[in-house]
């Protein structure tokens, strides 16, 4: 039994693997500047010889459109094992870094950094964001506990609440400082347009010692699932797990912010997903959220540079097409709980 699950999880593996090995190919192809596969490969092959010369076409395919396609795939894979842990954490399925505030206060942070002058390098914007972001989750996490027990409908008015307060002092905030709105802008609509390697360097480390964190507890998060009670007295330390988890995951969320600005609803919808699929068990949701996060966010941001080209449209708002609905669903068939 144990060896035909292992083997239909490497097989599901391989497949979403494959999926998204697609979805890169033809997220490189399409664009402003389209390359048929030939030449794809062409320009790989280059990499390996030391003739030629460089060409426009190799500086769009490896400074502009290859280093877009790595952050859409890191930032999808931490925002959907965001999603997949705190709705672990929590005991709520309506639950991911955007519905919680989460993103909006590490939104915040950047910010900031953009107004203190901080923004020379990402790490200064992404330390700022972290800061900004655990707060948020502290201050979440401590309204909405009653005693031991967390509530839904407390959880979700509170980030609703702390979403509307931190999006009022970011407007606020851009009002004071006109002549760097449009900067700020940038983070609260969530864009790939400026993703650079140097953004995929700072942002990867934290992605995937993240990950890790999460795939390391992800037993452990099944056991959260049936409640705090009965995961300590099956030995499992409850507050230091969910304090580990919330670190490492509020990293991801705050460098992922960073480098893209807030895109919403990923972790809501991916983790429900695979959960229809393969079942409640993190040690399958969070792998799997790894390859469709990436894949999915992939998918989005390459139709927001494509459909209305020249022009392009905010990663966010594609994202929130397929997420609102979702989310929706979610509310209107747990409302019994609410």
């Amino acid at each position: 039994m144990k060896a035909n699950r292992l083997q239909s999880k490497r097989i599901g593996l391989a497949i979403l693997t494959l999926l998204m090995l697609v979805a890169v190919l033809l997220s490189l192809m399409v664009g402003v500047s389209h390359f048929t596969i030939g030449e794809i490969f062409s320009i790989i092959g280059q990499c390996f010889s030391a003739e030629g010369e460089t060409s426009v076409a190799d500086t769009v395919f490896w400074n502009l459109r290859m280093p877009r396609v790595v952050l859409c795939l890191l930032v999808g894979a931490a925002l959907s094992v965001c999603g997949a842990s705190y709705q672990s954490i929590f005991r709520n399925p309506l639950t991911d870094p955007y519905i919680l505030g989460i993103s909006s206060g590490a939104s915040l942070g950047a910010a900031i950094s953009i107004l203190m002058g901080w923004e020379s390098t990402l790490v200064g914007i992404g330390a700022t964001a972290l800061a900004t972001a655990l707060l948020t989750v502290l201050l979440i996490y401590k309204i909405a506990s009653i005693g031991n027990r967390m509530h839904t409908s407390t959880l979700l008015l509170t980030g609703v609440c702390f979403t509307f307060l931190i999006t009022a002092v970011i407007s606020f905030l851009m009002v004071l400082n006109q002549d760097k709105m449009e900067r700020i802008i940038f983070w609260t609509m969530g864009s790939f347009a400026t993703a650079s390697w140097s953004d995929v360097v700072a942002v990867a480390p934290c992605v995937v010692v993240g990950i890790c964190v999460a795939i390391y507890y992800s037993k452990d998060l099944n056991l959260l699932l049936v409640g705090s009670e009965t995961a300590k007295s099956l030995g499992v330390d409850v507050e230091k797990i969910k304090k580990h988890l919330l670190f490492f995951t509020t990293l991801m969320v705050a460098f992922a912010v960073s480098s893209c600005g807030v895109i919403g609803f990923v972790g809501l919808i991916v983790p429900h997903c695979i959960r229809l699929v393969v079942g409640p068990d993190n040690r399958l949701v969070i792998p799997y959220s790894i390859f469709v996060g990436g894949t999915f966010l992939l998918v989005c941001d390459t139709l927001a540079r494509t459909v209305l080209q020249p022009a392009e449209l905010p990663v966010g708002s594609i994202t929130a097409l397929a997420g609102a609905p979702m989310f929706i669903y979610l509310l209107y068939k747990s409302k019994k709980q609410l």
